[in-house]
């Protein structure tokens, strides 16, 4: 991800990933565009209807009849009136149309995180990516609404004039419009340091966020330790941090602002100066010279909405660049182009000389696996801390790939699966249990969008929950709170095993599930973890040995690979691997109880 938030894109490339978003709404786009036209037409007439006006008078004051006057205002009025409605729908419609995209844009974004496996979310800050979706894009509004309409009539009040301007003065309009490039020129320098202190700047903001999800999630942790002015240190270094960089942005735009002001004033004042003396040399007239200035100053108007455009423009290009960037990444794990949807699962599972080692880290932490697993067994995992036991149940469902070998359910390979089949017929309750922010209800019915109430009450009761549930102010409509925050560890615990039950998949993978339990939950929620694995095929990660003794086979795990597997019977009966860990488990108990 680091070197993808280094690299720079040219704005061309930009452009060319940001105009598609634009096709689904090419008609209003266009009405867009056409109201601009309409508005900019409306400035373009002013300066005719005066140099009109100057020469007829010039010529002969008489030729200027009030009935004609009044039927030029009308006119010019009723284009005012067409101005305004233009200008109305301009306003309204672009920046709803900017709001469409903008959503697209999000949608497309959060889609792409979806299909990001394990291993991008563990090197990624959460703060990063919710800046990115979020903040990252509200500029994109304005932008798609303001840059096709900016630079529309931007040209449009530049060539118009242009022409106009060389038909009454060609020299003078030469040597006004010559200044043009060596304004850009000087202005290129501020624009490409604007997009880069824009861009830091939306990184440091990613940076802060990060900061303050991780300090108010801890928030027990910082109050335990009483370190509130720690926490309060940090952020006020990502705000010095922020300040820094806001510096050099408003720097930069100052220095553009104050390039484009300079030479607005000096074009104005060349054509002031030179064209009174192209009228004194009698090379253009006095009602031409009204109307050059007037053009002038539309053209330096212009100029200053580009200016002034230019933040927007670069916000809006930067927030372009950072989606861009995130939807370049692409997934770990994908479906082969044939993958076919596992359907009719018995629960068969079989590992062919299965290694793996993470993609950041060469060292191996499984190696040479290969075993045969029956549809129906429960398989209980043990061994020391870092042996690669979650590691191991984490590559049935493909949350990362093996690097070698490969693992077979019901005799075909998970490769050839699609993602989305296999872990659908896979059900798995964690250590740490996640709980989304609404009711108990919606958490359970997590398992299974859109169950039934009575299929959740009857899973529920399934993992023996329902009885604490029914005790709650509001029963299963009772609120969770922040990740759970209002739930013992034990209640969480069941309602996770009760998704679970609701989802009743044919293989079942549970991570030491009882482990941060006291006595009286591990007792509950281990009678609904073996009132779950009946008939399924389950592999339980365990912590605490007596829990797994009822298991088909037990397979201890180190870093060697798998050193011992029979019944719990047939390890004590050998003394080796197993005999050490229960023994050493069930003495820490006993030195415990005492």
């Amino acid at each position: 991800m680091q070197q993808t938030e280094n690299r720079t894109m040219k704005t061309s490339a930009l452009m060319k990933r940001f105009l598609p978003y634009f096709k689904p709404y090419r008609r209003l786009l266009v009405f867009d565009l056409f109201c601009a036209v309409l508005t900019t037409l409306c400035d373009l007439v002013l300066p005719l209807i005066v140099r009109n006006f100057t020469t007829m008078a010039q010529q002969d004051i008489a030729m200027l009849r009030i009935g004609y006057v009044l039927g030029i205002g009308g006119m010019y009025v009723l284009l005012r009136l067409i101005d305004a409605l233009a200008s109305y729908y301009m306003t309204a419609q672009g920046h709803i149309m900017g709001l469409y995209i903008e959503k697209d844009m999000r949608h497309a974004l959060f889609c792409h995180l979806q299909t990001l496996g394990f291993s991008y979310f563990s090197n990624a800050k959460v703060g990063q990516i919710m800046a990115r979706i979020t903040s990252d894009l509200f500029d994109v509004t304005e932008f798609a609404h303001h840059c096709p309409e900016e630079f529309l009539i931007a040209g449009i009040k530049i060539i118009i004039p242009f022409i106009i301007l060389m038909g009454i003065s060609p020299w003078l309009t030469l040597i006004i419009f010559l200044m043009l490039p060596i304004m850009l020129v000087c202005t290129r320098y501020f624009n490409k340091k604007m997009k880069a202190a824009f861009k830091e700047s939306r990184r440091q903001v990613g940076e802060i966020n990060a900061q303050v999800e991780d300090s108010l999630l801890g928030v027990r942790v910082v109050k335990s330790f009483a370190n509130e002015d720690v926490e309060i240190a940090k952020f006020d270094e990502g705000s010095k941090e922020y300040v820094r960089i806001g510096k050099n942005r408003y720097r930069f735009m100052a220095g553009y602002s104050t390039t484009t002001r300079s030479f607005d004033g000096l074009m104005y004042i060349v054509v002031v100066v030179a064209g009174a003396i192209f009228m004194l040399k009698g090379w253009i007239q006095p009602g031409d010279y009204v109307a050059y200035l007037l053009y002038i100053s539309t053209l330096l108007t212009s100029i200053r909405r580009i200016v002034d455009f230019a933040e927007a423009f670069q916000r809006g290009m930067t927030g372009i660049e950072r989606f861009a960037e995130l939807m370049d990444i692409e997934p770990d794990i994908q479906d082969a182009p044939d993958a076919k949807e596992l359907e009719n699962v018995r629960g068969d599972i079989t590992f062919e000389d299965v290694s793996f080692h993470y993609s950041d880290d060469d060292r191996t932490v499984l190696a040479h696996i290969s075993q045969q697993v029956q549809a129906g067994e429960r398989i209980a995992l043990v061994g020391p801390s870092g042996g690669g036991k979650t590691t191991f149940c984490n590559l049935i469902p493909r949350f990362y790939d093996v690097t070698a070998g490969r693992i077979l359910i019901d005799g075909q390979d998970i490769t050839g699966l699609t993602q989305r089949s296999l872990r659908e017929n896979i059900g798995m309750v964690q250590q740490e249990v996640y709980m989304f922010s609404g009711t108990i209800f919606d958490n359970i019915a997590y398992g299974k969008p859109g169950a039934t109430r009575e299929e959740v009450e009857a899973a529920a009761r399934q993992a023996g929950a329902d009885e604490f549930i029914a005790q709650l102010p509001n029963g299963y409509d009772t609120f969770v709170g922040e990740r759970g925050v209002k739930l013992s560890g034990g209640q969480k615990q069941r309602i996770s095993i009760a998704r679970v039950f609701l989802k009743n998949p044919p293989i079942r993978i549970l991570d030491e599930a009882t482990s941060a339990l006291d006595n009286e939950s591990e007792r509950l929620v281990q009678k609904s973890l073996e009132s779950l694995s009946k008939g399924r095929t389950t592999f339980t990660i365990a912590h605490r040995l007596t829990t797994i003794r009822g298991a088909s086979s037990i397979w201890v795990l180190t870093q060697e690979g798998i050193v011992e597997r029979g019944t719990h019977q047939e390890l004590m009966a050998k003394k080796g691997k197993y005999f050490e860990l229960y023994s050493m488990y069930t003495e820490d108990n006993e030195n415990g109880m005492e």
